[in-house]
């Protein structure tokens, strides 16, 4: 069994916290690991959102299992989590399985480049809450013969689908951000670069916070294949 030693009770206890929302959305959701050096990479899928999400972990010491020196598995995310010990800061990396398809396209390794017109954290979380409100009160006023899936999902398509602010980013990134923790305020002062970011590179937008990143694709198939750049959350 390989062991993944966190740098602190800390750090695993944010590491489960983003396992356990992602179960919360998926029951038998898997996670591709990726660690090199003192830093692992954590990508997972939320299906309710068609988003990549990722949130990294610093370890205690270099990743080493023999003579293997960085790691790049998908496991099942419910085993990872079961496996944390926060108290010793410690997890066992689970028997790899069949990964899904979003695991073999993750975003590139570099080429990130800052985008304008993402407007402040507290903005950002107002339109989520707005859209959240939007969308409960359009199905609501639907007849019961109306509600149907298609219908659900159209009402679906074109809230979600909205930019945030005077940005590419669709809402459906920031309603990922919000729901899997990414986007609550920084404790105590605000260093600087510690503020929400909005990043390009290729087909490829990033919500980047200090909590974690949402990724999605601007456009099809076929750009922006690779692995991210870990050193940058």
């Amino acid at each position: 069994m390989t062991a993944l030693h966190l740098v602190d009770e800390g750090e695993a206890a944010d590491l489960a916290a983003f396992l356990a929302r992602l179960i919360h959305y998926d029951r038998a959701a898997a996670v591709r690991l990726q660690a090199t050096g003192t830093t692992l990479a954590v990508f997972g899928r939320p299906p309710s959102f068609e988003v990549l999400a990722i949130r990294t972990a610093r370890l205690a010491k270099p990743y080493e299992n023999g003579l293997d020196l960085s790691l790049d598995v998908t496991v099942s995310a419910g085993e990872l989590l079961e496996s944390l010990d926060e108290s010793a800061a410690m997890a066992t990396v689970p028997a790899a399985v069949t990964g899904p398809p979003w695991a073999g396209v993750l975003p590139p390794r570099g080429g990130w480049r800052p985008e304008p017109g993402l407007p402040a954290l507290d903005a950002v979380r107002t339109t989520v809450a707005a859209v959240v409100a939007e969308f409960r009160s359009r199905t609501d006023e639907l007849a019961p013969e109306g509600r149907t899936r298609s219908a659900l999902d159209g009402i679906g398509r074109e809230i979600w689908s909205r930019p945030v602010g005077d940005t590419p980013l669709p809402v459906r990134a920031a309603h990922a951000a919000q729901s899997l923790g990414f986007l609550r305020p920084t404790r105590g002062a605000v260093p600087e670069g510690s503020v929400p970011r909005l990043l390009s590179s290729g087909a490829w937008l990033r919500l980047w916070t200090p909590y974690g990143s949402i990724a999605v694709r601007r456009t099809g198939p076929g750009a922006g294949l690779g692995t991210l750049d870990v050193s940058v959350r």
